[in-house]
């Protein structure tokens, strides 16, 4: 669970980092930093569904 919860601080810093780079105007930055807000925001959603919700619903 831990892992999710760092994973998702790092997405968040990735969303930050996709509008100061367009304010700067650097297109390359922003792309790089869409690609690594996309990746890591899906494997903290994925880390906190298979940690917290899936559990509920199988009953482990």
């Amino acid at each position: 669970m831990v892992l999710g919860i760092i994973l998702l601080a790092v997405a968040i810093i990735c969303l930050i980092a996709i509008f100061r780079e367009f304010k700067k105007q650097n297109m390359f930055g922003a792309a790089f930093s869409a690609i690594s807000a996309l990746v890591f925001g899906f494997f903290s959603i994925a880390t906190l569904y298979w940690e917290l919700i899936r559990p509920i619903f199988t009953g482990e």
